[in-house]
Formats: C-alpha cells, structure tokens, sequence
C-alpha cells in the first residue's frame, strides 16, 4: 500500500501534522539530515519542496528558501539522489512539492521512477492543470504508484471539490485562504465557515490544511476541521533561523503551544 493511504488509514482518529521545509536550504547537503530528525521527532509526513526561480503560490519565507537552495547547488537530480540514499531508513511518507517546469523538464516518466527509486510517495504539483493532470500526468503516476495530490481554496467550488475528490487519491491539500504561503494568527470565521462546509460535504478523500498554521489557535483550528496539519512557513523560518532542525523543532512546537 501507498505510505500516505497508509498513514491516514492508520490514523483515523489521530491529529496528524506534516511539515514542509525547501530541499538544499539552509545548507545543500542537510536534507537528509532534516527528514530524520523530522521522522525521530514524531511529524506524520514531510512535504520536500522542490525550489524553483519562480514559485507563484509561496509567500517571501518560502521564495527565499528556494533562492537560497538554488544558490546552494540543489537539483531535482540531486534530490533524488540524497533521498536514495535514506530510502531505508525512512518509514513515514515523503511529498515532494514542486512546480510544473522542472518536472516536466526531468520527464513525467523518469520522475515518477525516480519517485519509486528514492523512496517517495506522492507530489504536489501548484500549477499543474487538471485537465493535464487527468491527460498527461495520472497515467503515469498510478502505474508507478506514486499519489498526485490537488489543491483546493476557498473559492473552489462545491462542483470542481467534488470531482477532484472522485479522481484523485491519497489526500486534499486544503488550502486555508486563496493568498500566498505565509504565518496568520487566527482563522477568521470566513475561514472557519470554509472549513465547516467542506466537512459537511463529506469527502471521499481525508483532507490536510495548510497555508498560515503557526500558533495554537490556527493548529486546534486545522486539526479540529481535518485529518491534520501543514505547516510551512513557520518551520522554514525557524530552520533558516537556527540552520539545525531539532532546534528548529523545539522552537516550532513552543509556538504551537500558545
């Protein structure tokens, strides 16, 4: 079985937190490094954030992490060859979030093999259309296993939520607010309407949120509405800040306490 159908088959019942940092940032060689101490410290799931010159859909924290990585030397190659390398010693799922350029660029073929080979289970992909999706991308993905998950917003309607959770499987991607990535304090009771009406629609489908989790309040929120959690900007700025992931760690979970 797929790890991520796995995890939440598993997990019912259990508030689930997954956490995404930027592959080759702080340093080029420190994401295996991250992914372990992640794994030893109880997260669930781990998004590795393929950086890219021109992420549209990531607020500054995370654009300047991939700035960052890409100075450092990070390839999609080079990815995948420092995940091959800890295939057997991580048991929880990898996603690789990334954008549509480079993975086209490296093949859908060859990527999804390389998925496979290094240990990887599914991938978010922002800008992929899902008529591409549907045409180009999922044939490919299913023979390999690998689960392509989609995003979706509060303007997303009641009609497109409902066919992405017919074709597609492993999880929603349940984007707190239409903005850029980036740290809130609250939800506000927009978003908490949101989040009431996709429950009510009973989705095939368990649902992550993401986007703004950085305190106590928006992590009860997001867990109280959903499978779990993502957390992305708070972590990344916290492992820029501190260039070791287990203080990172520390400093995240005091956050999320108040």
């Amino acid at each position: 079985m797929n790890k991520i159908n796995q995890l939440f088959s598993e997990n019912k019942n259990q508030k689930l937190l997954s956490l995404y940092f930027c592959a080759g940032c702080p340093t080029l060689d420190g994401t295996a490094d991250v992914i372990k101490t992640l794994e030893r410290r109880g997260i669930s799931m781990i998004e590795v954030g393929i950086p890219f010159s021109d992420p549209m859909a990531d607020g500054p924290v995370i654009q300047d992490a991939a700035t960052t990585a890409l100075k450092n030397g990070m390839t999609l190659r080079k990815l995948f060859s420092q995940l091959k390398d800890i295939k057997e010693e991580v048991s929880i799922p990898l996603v690789l979030m990334g954008y549509l350029n480079p993975i086209m660029q490296y093949g859908i073929e060859a990527f999804c093999q390389s998925c496979v080979d290094s240990g990887v289970s599914g991938v978010i992909i922002p800008d992929l259309p899902f008529k591409d999706y549907q045409d180009i991308v999922k044939p490919v993905a299913d023979r390999y296993d690998i689960r392509v998950i989609m995003l979706i917003t509060p303007e997303t309607s009641e009609e497109r939520i409902r066919f992405i959770d017919e074709h597609t499987d492993g999880f929603i991607y349940m984007v707190s607010s239409a903005a850029i990535t980036g740290a809130q304090k609250s939800f506000d009771d927009a978003k908490q309407e949101y989040f009431r009406r996709i429950n009510a629609m009973n989705l095939r489908n368990p649902r992550m949120i993401g986007f703004g989790i950085s305190n106590a309040q928006t992590l009860k929120a997001a867990q109280d509405n959903a499978a779990g959690a993502i957390i992305g900007s708070k972590f990344v700025t916290l492992l820029s800040e501190s260039k070791d992931a287990d203080e990172a760690l520390d400093r995240l979970f005091e956050a999320l306490a108040h």
